[in-house]
């Protein structure tokens, strides 16, 4: 058996084991080993941000040419799909699995391809191979949640990853869950022209997301075609008469429903990928969502560290690779690194109009015992709204009214992504909804919503 040993050994080959690769070569000289089971690169480029995006932009403009083209003076036929095409565009967008390996080494990082297994906390075995490292960060991420429903291992059921493997469009396409990649990809898909109906057991879309902008988005994509049903479970499903029947059940009791359905797509949680890596023989602590680390990203064993989503805190990419840069910070400055803050962390759902948000909603500020309050300026009272006929979308402000500060900003727009990610900054820097309204803004852009929430706070002057 082949035996190295390494300063770093890195579990996971996606966003947050490359960033934390990198930064410990080359800010410590580090020598690093990664090991990779299933995709090089990780979900993000593969499977996840990048194809999914492509397919977004596809799907917004199939529905413009089809709904806004001739409005504009745009004579142009029917847009269709063909699906086949779109997912080879999307693969063209990819890196090859050869030149992620190739790369990485070229870049100075050992790559080991298959399942690591502790043998020890400094001890990993993968194939034929046992390796030892002072330091280890495991960043192995997560895959999809499979729900308890009857009959699920009889039907084929598809995810975010085999979903854009399809080259045929479903004639109808029934999505377990209402959070970002449902609603993602329920418009997506109800764009390229499958009859797309959503289900969640929560009472509201988008969870974790301000409740007025939610239910904005929600009413935008209602209003386009997309049949919402929330408060539900879907307890049963099975093939029938050559189709598939899901029955539904409120969640809150009541009559049993059935839905006929040609796919089916499950979006409604994910699960850490820690079952193969044999935690014990390590002594790593875990909890339902994944390995359990402090605001520094250590596990309970001194010389681990986890970050992404395995750990089960906040499954975002930017927050993945942020989250490794933390730890291999600590790994070389002990207790001298910054802690992992959230407090202000922008996020997206990239629907059409997008749904965007940073800091607290009204919910959270009132619980945290702030004396908010809340201003909202609709999207349809800003110039740039009139140019493509967007009937839904709204700018809300939270903040705290001693201090004018602003505590929330939660925007349901076309590029709420950009305008909430701008001010990030600024929120992170104390800003007031005094200093947003009289800031200077480009006319006639989308954040000029913004601005006009800002001057209905500046109204009101606490006495």
């Amino acid at each position: 058996m082949k035996s190295e040993h390494y300063d770093l050994i890195v579990i996971g080959a996606g966003s947050a084991a490359r960033d934390g690769a990198n930064k410990a070569a080359k800010e410590h000289g580090a020598k690093v080993a990664l090991i990779e089971r299933e995709r090089w690169g990780g979900s993000c480029p593969n499977v996840a941000c990048t194809p999914t995006k492509a397919y977004l932009v596809a799907a917004d403009l199939a529905h413009k040419i089809n709904t806004l083209a001739n409005e504009l003076g745009i004579e142009v036929g029917p847009a269709t799909t063909n699906l086949a095409k779109v997912k080879a565009r999307k693969e063209t967008l990819k890196k090859p699995q050869p030149k992620w390996v190739e790369d990485l080494q070229a870049a100075g990082f050992d790559t080991y391809e298959g399942t690591a297994s502790f043998v020890d906390a400094h001890t990993i075995r993968v194939g034929d191979a046992q390796l030892t490292a002072d330091k280890v960060l495991i960043a192995t991420g997560s895959r999809t949640a499979v729900p308890p429903i009857d009959g699920i291992e009889e039907i084929d059921w598809l995810d975010h990853i085999s979903a854009l493997e399809l080259e045929e469009l479903p004639q109808s396409l029934l999505i377990v869950g209402a959070g970002a990649v449902g609603l993602e990809f329920g418009q997506t898909f109800a764009r390229f022209g499958s009859k797309v109906t959503i289900v969640d057991a929560l009472d509201e879309i988008a969870p974790h997301t301000d409740q007025h902008a939610a239910k904005e988005l929600r009413e935008a994509l209602t209003d386009e075609g997309i049949p919402i049903i929330l408060g539900t479970f879907i307890t049963k499903v099975a093939a029938r008469d050559g189709t598939n029947v899901a029955t539904i059940v409120p969640r809150e009791g009541g009559m049993e429903q059935e839905l006929e359905f040609d796919r089916l797509l499950l979006a409604s949680g994910r699960r850490p990928n820690i079952e193969e890596l044999n935690l014990e023989a390590a002594g790593l602590e875990t909890h339902k969502l994944g390995i359990v680390v402090d605001e520094r990203m250590r596990t309970n064993v001194p010389g681990i560290w986890a970050a992404g989503d395995v750990t089960g805190q906040e499954q975002f990419t930017p927050v993945a690779q942020y989250e490794a840069r933390i730890a291999v910070e600590d790994m070389y400055h002990p207790g001298q690194g910054p802690v992992a803050d959230y407090s202000v962390l922008p996020t997206a759902i990239f629907t059409d109009p997008e749904l965007a948000g940073v800091g607290l909603t009204q919910m959270e500020a009132e619980e945290q015992g702030f004396e908010a309050e809340t201003v909202m300026h609709p999207l349809k009272y800003v110039r740039r709204a009139s140019y493509i006929d967007a009937k839904h979308g709204l700018f809300k402000i939270v903040f705290d009214c001693p201090s004018r500060r602003v505590l929330g900003l939660h925007v349901v727009a076309p590029a709420a992504s950009d305008i909430v990610q701008g001010l990030s900054i600024a929120m992170r820097l104390g800003v007031t909804v005094d200093e947003l309204a009289n800031a200077h803004h480009v006319f006639p852009t989308f954040g000029e919503g913004v601005k006009a929430a800002a001057e209905q706070a500046r109204a009101r002057v606490t006495v």
